[in-house]
Parts: structure tokens; sequence; C-alpha cells
């Protein structure tokens, strides 16, 4: 459990994370010399290495991590879910969330928090202090509570987030935006944990997450035109990291500082919803088509981003036909034909689970039928509007489930590799002590 202490007067946890910074490239730039504020509390707490849930992106392990679940007990498994009605895509509202986060659990014992730029948590619902909503967040107003936290917002300009289009057609002015935004968190930051009273601080910067997507080559390639503004942006990344551990060290106040997701380099973009039309187990009434509205009752599989498999099940979809008898030896089936897909001669999965394998809770009954986990360098999509089954885009980096990290300088006790959301839950713990 969490050390306490005697310098405490009260209790209470930051939270700082790092979006998408990889164990590996966190030891590695402590090393060098490029992030010496991580070096310091990785030498005095130790780095430990962490698995997102799956499948490894920002919105399940975010939501994990702030309820404590396994995402089969918060029902989150992607940024989108589909309308069985119609076949539409449904955004997960955050208002729509059926269980608590940590801070709603807390408030219950007059504990207040700040959550800033958390991923996940839009649009807001009311707080026992201030929430500033992370991606995906559509509109500022939905954004904040209180209300009245939005002219502070609007009078700084406040970005959620950078407009991602950008990377593809100028990628030197993406990046003096992310710049612009990070420095713009960090004067939030300071205004919140300086104005407001709080038990409980999420501080999350994401940009490192958008900077890993676009700019990933240039990790270590000294040639890479953007090297050293990479490294520069994790200079100014540490430096925050700096003064908030500092100003919670004066106080006492213990912290955590994680990622929800680790990062590697993309060797090629895998559109999993063409192989599954190759193969006869999707299909669809249009040839070019921009979603999944136009499936058929032929279809017995399909796919949500990143990695998901659903069985086109009777009763549960409008167009279903996949009866519940003959769902094992389907499953079986998908799985053996994945297991088995190689490009360039490489393997592109690691493992495809059953849903029982890695979830459980209330929500079981609404996950994925497969997941799969493909290996580094093998990024995962539906490609649902793509011609081919593979390609190299402008994205130079992907998500990777096995190599998120964690500095705990509160003591926490941890299995080797443990789940975000069993951080989560001792974080939880702690606060409601």
């Amino acid at each position: 459990m969490f050390f306490k202490s005697k310098n405490h007067n009260k209790e209470k946890l930051m939270v700082i994370g790092i979006d998408g910074l990889a164990h590996e490239l966190a030891h590695h730039f402590s090393e060098a010399g490029i992030t010496p504020n991580l070096k310091r509390w990785i030498r005095k707490c130790g780095l430990k290495k962490t698995q997102a849930p799956m499948p490894e992106v920002s919105s399940v392990s975010w939501t994990s991590f702030m309820t404590g679940l396994n995402p089969g007990g918060h029902g989150i498994y992607g940024f989108m879910e589909l309308n069985p009605a119609n076949y539409s895509y449904i955004f997960p509202s955050f208002r729509q969330l059926p269980v608590p986060a940590v801070w709603e659990t807390i408030a219950q014992k007059g504990k207040r928090s700040v959550i800033m730029n958390l991923p996940g948590t839009y649009p807001v619902r009311p707080i026992n202090g201030v929430l500033v909503s992370g991606f995906v967040a559509v509109d500022l107003e939905n954004a904040v509570f209180p209300p009245k936290m939005l002219r502070t917002l609007e009078k700084m300009n406040y970005k959620v987030d950078v407009d991602a289009e950008t990377a593809a057609t100028d990628k030197t002015l993406f990046l003096e935006k992310l710049n612009q935004m990070l420095d713009m968190r960090f004067q939030l930051y300071k205004k919140l944990e300086k104005n407001q009273d709080w038990d409980l601080f999420f501080f999350i910067m994401t940009g490192t997450d958008r900077l890993h997507h676009f700019f990933y080559n240039a990790v270590d390639d000294t040639l890479d035109p953007y090297y050293r503004s990479f490294r520069d942006y994790y200079r100014r990344v540490d430096e925050i990291v700096g003064e908030v551990t500092a100003s919670a060290e004066r106080k006492g106040i213990p912290f955590i500082i994680l990622s929800d997701h680790g990062f590697v380099q993309i060797k090629k973009e895998v559109y999993l919803s063409q192989y599954l039309k190759e193969w006869g187990y999707l299909d669809l009434s249009h040839p070019k088509p921009a979603d999944l509205t136009t499936i058929t009752e032929k279809t017995r599989a399909f796919v949500l981003d990143p990695s998901r498999i659903y069985l086109h099940k009777e009763g549960k979809y409008r167009r279903g036909t996949v009866k519940k008898e003959d769902a094992g030896v389907l499953l079986e089936e998908l799985k053996a034909r994945l297991l088995g897909l190689e490009i360039d001669g490489e393997k592109v999965l690691k493992n495809v689970f059953v849903k029982e394998e890695i979830y459980e809770g209330q929500f079981l009954e609404n996950a994925p039928d497969l997941v799969l986990l493909s290996n580094y360098g093998f990024d995962l999509k539906s490609g649902i509007t793509k011609t081919g089954f593979h390609d190299k885009t402008h994205f130079e980096g992907m998500h990777s489930q096995d190599n998120a990290f964690l500095i705990d300088a509160c003591g926490l006790e941890l299995p080797e590799h443990p789940f975000i959301y069993e951080i989560g839950k001792r974080a939880i713990d702690f606060s409601i002590d």
C-alpha cells in the first residue's frame, strides 16, 4: 500500500500522466540526460513496466485507471461502438459511463478533485472540484465543469487537442502547435493547483502521444529533420514534471507518474476488414463503403478499430445471422486464420484472445468476441474504407500493450507486470483511506 510521509498534513494524491511514453524510452531518455527529473525519480523509486488493457488505446486505458476496473467492469472497449439497429458508429459518452470514477467515489467522503486533460471524460459530468476534459472533446463548453471555468479557458485560448490533420500537411506547424499546447497545459495546471482546494489531482500530458504518432522515426535517427525537436519536446515535458513533483515534494504530497500504453515504430498499417472480406466473413452491399451501415446478412464477422472483431450474431444485430451454437466453431476458425497472417514473411499477430480470456465484469457481454494483439510494428486498423490489405502512411509510431511505465514515489507495492487498472484500484484505495 502507499507510504504516508510524516510530513503529510492531509491525505492527497497527485497523478502525472505522460500519454504513450514507453518504458524503454523513459529509461533511454533518462540515461541520455534528456529527462533529468524523470531520472531522479527513477533512481529514487524505480521504473516499473506496466501493461495496458486491450485494446491498447487511451480511452480504454485511462478509463481503466480512473475506475480501477478491467474493461469488462466498465464497458469501454474503444473510441467507438456500433449501433446494432442501424450499424452507425456510437461515441461512448463519459456521461453514460455506468460506473463511478475515482473522484466520484472519494467525493462521497467530501474530498475534492481537479482532473485535467484526462482522455475519456467528455462530455463532463458534475464533480466536486474541477474537470477539464481531454481527448476526445468536440467543444470546450461541454468539456469543462464547473461552467464558470469556461471563461478562464476561453481567455487562455485553451485547446483540448491539436488538429491531427495538420501533421499530414505541415509537420513543422504541427510541432509548433504541440509545443504551444504543452505550455498552455502547464499554465492551466499552475492556476488550478494554486487556486483550487484539492485532495486528488490528475495532470495528463497527451502531446507526447501525438508526437510519437507522427515523429517516432526521430527518436534516435540523428539524420531525421525532427531529431532535435523530438528531444527538445521531451526536455520541456521533463521540466514540467520537475516543477510538478517539486511542488508535491515540498508539500509532502505523494504522486504517481505513469503512461497509459507504450509506443513502438510502425512497419505497416494492417487493414483487418479487407482480410475479412477476402476470406468471406465480411460482406458489404456498397463497393466503396464509408462505414458498416451497408453490412449484409452474409456477414459473419466485422471489425471495429483498432483490433476488435465481433461476430454478426443473430438477435443482437439487426441483420445478424450467426447462431449461438455456431459461434464457438466460427471463433476458432477466425483465430486460426488470423494467427497465420503474414506480411513480408513476418507474423502479424502475437496472439488472439477470446473475450473471456482477458475480460471480466458486468459488461462482458458487450466485449468484442476476439481481441487481437499484434507483433511490434504491425498497426491494426479496421480499414473499412481502404482498398488494399496493408500500407505505410505518414504515421510513424503505434501503440504497444506491454511496455507502459510507472514511477511510484509513494512506495506502492505492485506485481512485476501490473495492469493499468490494478494501479488505478490502488490509487482509489489510497484516495479513500
